[in-house]
């Protein structure tokens, strides 16, 4: 007997997955699906913490090869976002909002049609979904994206941070952080109240283990005072209390920042911390106020407030936040990346991907001037507000 294809069947199967599931049991029941989708395989892969390869969810049958980012089919349905094909295979990307989580590999048993297409990219949106859900309730995700053995200071950051890419309310955050197995002392965080985006940066003096218990407290200490409703002003001051109160001597240099996404309006204090890159129509404009405080735990020793800087942004504005780890990693002959080399950089990316791309070519341009090993955290934070064009009704 010919079965027919039912992608429906295929969804309702799927979906019961939400109530009492592995990530572990998405491979298998992928598998189960696979017939009722007219496909041979469907299968998850999963970037790596470095960005560099899409690997096969743990438990996957058959242990399939890894595919590299740069320079495969797969790796472009994950770098452009984007559906790729080529005869009867297709890729698409895995997307839980705008954070890119992998690629859905499918092998049909001929070239794909539309309708075909279609369904698939509804199967890869509910697989992406059923991913981020479950991956809190085991650990295979988690040994699946990691290549090598993370150290307990990376753990307790890593556990901490928002998705590295967020889209909504007319504007897109997408960040990066390395060492990725090592991190310690660097950590970043956003969210998204009515029309207002907050945005922060941190850098902790020191490394290991004591850096991310400073981290830690500087991070959830932000946190807080952002949900209590307090200004920005407010929120300084409140960081630089507890880690006064908790770890005295120790300081954080930090950027701490709103974009109002209804107006434009970006305000932000610069403690201790290296100005943004503040990019327009591809060319930098002049580097906004720093420092405007001193660092976080060091408030006390100066009895004014914090200065807040105050710019109006126009559409399609680009603002990078950055730890020194980026404009001080060195080459091998002590020459510093430096900040016009940066700046070069993120222009020249921009105009030949998206912005989580930039940032992931970004990290990799870092690694790799220090020839693999980072005397340093390096961390950063692109900030785009892309408002929506104004559409004038016609009567």
């Amino acid at each position: 007997m010919i079965r027919v294809p039912d992608s429906m069947e295929a969804v309702r199967r799927l979906l019961d997955l939400r109530y009492r599931s592995r990530p572990e049991d998405l491979p298998p029941a992928l598998a189960d699906v696979a017939p009722l989708l007219d496909a041979i395989t469907v299968t998850v892969l999963l970037v790596d913490y470095e960005q560099i390869a899409l690997w096969p969810l743990q438990g996957t049958p058959g242990e399939p090869e890894s595919r590299k980012v740069d320079g495969t089919l797969a790796g472009h349905a994950f770098r452009t976002a984007q559906t790729t094909d080529e005869q009867e295979c297709l890729w698409l990307p895995l997307l839980h909002g705008a954070e890119r989580l992998g690629v859905l590999e499918v092998w049909l048993k001929s070239a794909p049609d539309e309708t075909q297409r279609r369904d698939f990219r509804v199967i890869a949106a509910l697989v992406a979904e059923l991913i981020a859900s479950r991956r809190f309730y085991g650990d295979a995700v988690e040994r699946t994206r990691r290549r090598l053995p993370m150290q307990l200071a990376a753990e307790i950051i890593w556990s901490q941070l928002p998705p590295l890419t967020f889209a909504a309310n007319d504007a897109l955050v997408t960040a990066v952080l390395e060492p990725c197995y090592d991190v310690g002392g660097d950590a970043f965080d956003y969210a998204a109240n009515g029309d207002v985006v907050h945005v922060a940066l941190f850098d902790t003096v020191g490394h290991g283990i004591s850096a991310s218990a400073l981290t830690t407290l500087t991070l959830n200490t932000y946190r807080n005072a952002r949900r209590s409703g307090l200004d920005l002003a407010d929120t300084y001051r409140s960081i630089d209390k507890w880690i006064r109160r908790q770890h005295p001597g120790a300081f954080v240099t930090a950027l701490l920042a709103e974009l109002d996404t209804a107006t434009g309006t970006y305000r932000r204090i610069s403690a201790g911390h290296p100005s943004e890159l503040f990019l327009r129509d591809g060319r930098a404009l002049p580097a906004l106020p720093t420092p405007t405080a001193l660092p976080l735990g060091l408030g006390h020793m100066r009895a004014r407030p914090p200065a807040i800087t105050e710019v109006t942004l126009e559409p399609g504005d680009t603002l990078m936040l950055y730890t020194d780890g980026i404009t001080e990693a060195r080459s091998a002959d002590g020459e510093l990346f430096g900040l016009d080399r940066l700046t070069d950089f993120i222009i020249a990316q921009l105009t030949k991907g998206s912005p989580a791309e930039t940032m992931r070519k970004l990290i990799h341009e870092i690694v790799s001037y220090e020839n693999g090993e980072l005397r340093d955290d390096a961390t950063a934070a692109l900030v785009q507000w892309r408002p929506a064009p104004v559409t004038l009704s016609r009567w």
